[in-house]
């Protein structure tokens, strides 16, 4: 009788912290680099080689950037290792600046992420989508902007869906897509080295023209290989849903990124092996016309498959980022309903849905889309550049603070430098959208003094607040974390 009853109370018990809300470790090893992979290899591949050739001025210089960029990016993500390691929490970024540098630069992450960094990011990923999805049923002829956005705006509403509704479903999501977009960089690989090996090597003749090299635009070069590596930190958003992350985030940030690397280099070996520079500049849809070339009997694969990894790196972005902002709330930096997890789905479901309007607008209003990229750089490299600065000052102040893994020395300060270097050149390169990007960043300090410093708001702009929040609280079916989970 007795342990029967013993036997209810504990099911009872189970019962109860299974029904408690908050965030729940289910990201395992294959998931953490299907993440790291499913969101690095996104249109960057597809899109970026136009602009590192451009700004770099020659096939031989334009493959030594990419190699460059995977290497600057390895160590980077390994920073983040040593971060993601020592300080447990969710949230990337804004919690490394905030646990080194202080809340200032941490709200400013913030602030710059989401409204301006994120969006831009979404917004020429889902664009790229929509025109891999689209232009193959109107090739020759030009694809009507107004249905690619549309089909844009399809993708996005597909990932945002995915992501409030179940963390498992997307975290499956994103090792499916993963696996697809791995098999379309092999498929572009192959053919591209089988036609190396049979002689064809005339586009890395005088691969190296030193008279096209132009200083003032490499960092531009760098800027638009590094967004195709961008990505390896998104595991680091998540901290607090890595099963073993002590053990799990190193291994998953090294193999991925060395894999990454790998194949991008190969994907742009295959490339100038079956187009010329000139003809690389001129396509619009780099992949397309490979497959045009190489894979003719395959062509009309690739564009889907290249759609497909574009929405992989969709979903990994908007299942990363959200859980910043989430963060951010829970430490006060941001409205309080926004740290709010949905009872039953356990989905940071009020953040995810504020990046779906912002990312609809700036696709909306998009302009060139290497405008973009280079706007979006110019604050996102800063920050990382502070947050690896961050780590180097908190070695220094707190040597005894525990570290499970710790990055070589020289790898830190290297990636740090070459951070700030491409940083304060890109001031130069392109003053227009860096400005702007920077002036964008800096709106935050009024708000960060206004509204978290001092909480400067009038009383009714509070009590309105506070009933809008619980209203939204209401609806959405949301409620605060009640278990701690770093």
């Amino acid at each position: 009788m007795d342990m029967t009853q013993v036997k209810k109370e504990d099911d009872k018990k189970e019962k109860t912290e299974e029904e408690v809300v908050h965030l729940r470790r289910e990201i395992g090893l294959l998931p953490a680099v299907c993440l790291i992979i499913g969101t690095v290899v996104g249109s960057g591949i597809f899109i970026a080689p136009k602009g590192v050739l451009i700004n770099s001025g020659s096939v031989g210089l334009s493959l030594l950037v990419w190699a460059l960029c995977g290497v600057l990016s390895l160590f980077g993500a390994l920073c983040y290792a040593e971060l993601g390691t020592s300080f447990t929490k969710s949230g990337g970024h804004y919690t490394y600046l905030l646990e080194t540098l202080g809340p200032l630069p941490a709200f400013l992450r913030l602030w710059a992420e989401f409204f301006f960094i994120r969006p831009s990011v979404a917004s020429y990923v889902s664009l790229a989508f929509g025109r891999y999805v689209v232009e193959p049923f109107y090739a020759p002829c030009d694809a009507p902007t107004v249905l690619i956005k549309l089909v844009s705006i399809l993708g996005l509403t597909f990932v945002v869906a995915v992501n409030c509704w179940s963390v498992t479903m997307a975290s499956r999501t994103q090792v499916t897509l993963t696996f697809i977009k791995m098999f379309a960089l092999v498929l572009i690989i192959v053919p591209g080295f089988i036609a190396l090996a049979k002689g064809k090597t005339e586009n890395f003749q005088n691969g190296f023209e030193v008279e096209s090299i132009t200083l003032d635009r490499l960092p531009l070069a760098f800027y638009n290989g590094l967004y195709a590596y961008g990505g390896w930190f998104y595991l680091n958003f998540v901290t607090e849903e890595v099963i073993n992350p002590n053990r799990n985030i190193p291994l998953a940030i090294i193999c991925s990124m060395v894999m990454v690397t790998v194949c991008y280099v190969l994907v742009n070996v295959a490339y100038y092996t079956m187009m010329t520079p000139a003809e690389l500049l001129l396509s619009e849809a780099v992949a397309v016309t490979f497959a045009n070339r190489a894979l003719q009997g395959m062509a009309s694969v690739i564009p889907f498959l290249v759609a497909l990894s574009c929405l992989g790196a969709l979903n990994g972005g908007f299942f990363g980022a959200p859980r910043m902002l989430f963060v951010g709330a829970r430490e006060g930096h941001w409205p309080p309903i926004f740290s709010m997890i949905h009872i039953r789905r356990h989905t940071p479901l009020p953040a995810v849905l504020l990046l779906y309007p912002l990312v609809v607008v700036v696709m909306l209003m998009t302009g060139e889309i290497y405008q973009l990229i280079n706007f979006a750089s110019f604050s996102r490299w800063f920050f990382i550049a502070l947050a690896t600065l961050g780590m180097l000052i908190h070695r220094y102040r707190f040597p005894l603070h525990p570290r499970p893994f710790k990055v070589p020395l020289v790898i830190a300060v290297t990636f740090t430098m070459v951070c700030f270097f491409i940083v304060g050149l890109s001031l130069y390169s392109d003053p227009w959208n860096t400005g702007i990007s920077c002036a964008l960043t800096l709106t935050g300090v009024p708000v960060y003094y206004l509204t978290v410093y001092r909480y400067r708001l009038p009383h009714s702009w509070r009590r309105f607040f506070d009933y809008l929040s619980k209203q939204l609280q209401i609806l959405l079916e949301v409620a605060q974390q009640e278990v701690r989970t770093y």
